[in-house]
């Protein structure tokens, strides 16, 4: 049994942590939740959980394996370094931090206290994604040229209601969603040879960061080269495609995003045994050329999409002393893009 705590009793502890967790109590346990507002009752309190305002409950429970950091973007730094003095394993949500600097301190402090420091990289396991890339591996579309990964939301409420840049990195929008296409990216191709960058304020200086467009190239060995590119806007009434990709042989097409957090936003939870699934009205298109020159054009059928499995290979690494699923040079890859991205926002 590994047993957890969290720090944080918001919308991320409560949405995209607590409704996995209860799915694997056979393994793992959240013992102790700390809050800053015991008084607040916005999110049912699960039974059997200690909730808490007192953060030394967590800090010096011998029992507690790993600590989850569900706090505002700016304070995951801080409070990451104090988990790992503390001597606990840590998962922090996402963005992980808002420099390469920082990043590279907790590996390290990790390092040297023999504990695992890891963001929560939930997106890894997002259904369009898993679909896309069984596409790629099936080798149906021949030599991957391009793969266009959009992100896109219409809610100009946001950065409307923001009249002034804070400075703060982590709160951009960059680092907030782009933090999970480029994770999904890296984690399949690894650091890129190049990077080209178009990261706006659309509303003007000292506006928030609302729109990225960032080009991925990698050169093969082959001497064929990939491009990457991964999209977001909070001004997309009509979203575009989650995922396009071209080949030498053709093309797959992914409209829509994984579901699940359509359904927890609905508080359809994941012990409805079709959570989370595409009807076959969200599969994607693939559409070929054969080895004999025959035209195909058929639907995929959708992978299964499933946030939890971060836990769970979390316990196979603490418990069992497998490799970490999300590499730490994976992370530095990304934060170093997000920060390099980022640097002449004004």
């Amino acid at each position: 049994m590994m047993t957890i705590g969290i720090i944080g009793n918001g919308k991320s502890a409560n949405r995209y942590h607590l409704p996995f967790l209860l799915q694997i109590k056979d393994k793992i346990k959240v013992k102790t939740i700390v809050t800053n507002n015991l008084e607040n009752r916005t999110w049912e309190r699960i039974d059997g959980i200690n909730y808490t305002d007192k953060i030394e409950e967590l800090y010096n429970d011998p029992e507690i394996d790993l600590i989850v950091i569900c706090l505002r973007s700016d304070l995951h730094y801080q409070y990451a370094k104090e988990v790992l003095e503390h001597n606990k394993n840590c998962l922090v949500e996402k963005p992980f931090v808002e420099t390469l600097e920082e990043a590279e301190e907790l590996f390290r402090l990790a390092k040297e206290k023999g504990l695992v420091v890891q963001p929560y990289h939930n997106r890894r396991f997002d259904s369009d994604f898993l679909t896309t890339m069984k596409v790629i591996e099936s080798g149906k579309l021949g030599e991957i040229l391009e793969i266009e990964s959009n992100y896109d939301y219409y809610r100009a409420e946001v950065p409307e209601n923001v009249k002034e840049c804070d400075g703060k990195l982590a709160n951009t929008f960059l680092y907030g969603h782009g933090t999970h296409v480029l994770d999904q990216i890296i984690s399949r191709y690894g650091k890129p040879n190049k990077v080209h960058y178009d990261v706006r304020q659309l509303l003007g200086t000292n506006r928030m960061n609302d729109y990225y467009d960032i080009d991925l190239f990698y050169e093969k060995e082959n001497g064929k080269n990939l491009k990457v590119t991964v999209k977001g806007s909070y001004f997309r009434v009509k979203p575009r495609a989650s995922f396009i990709v071209y080949g030498t042989k053709g093309c797959f097409i992914k409209e829509t995003e994984d579901r699940q957090e359509e359904h927890l936003k609905l508080f359809y939870m994941p012990d409805n045994t079709d959570f989370g699934i595409d009807l076959p009205k969200h599969y994607g298109t693939l559409i070929y050329y054969d080895d004999n020159g025959n035209y195909h054009e058929e639907k995929v059928i959708s992978e299964k999409g499933d946030y939890g499995r971060i836990y769970d290979d979390l316990y196979e690494v603490i418990k069992n002393r497998k490799e970490k699923t999300v590499k730490d040079k994976e992370i530095l890859c990304q934060i170093k893009i997000l920060e390099e991205g980022s640097k002449d926002l004004k």
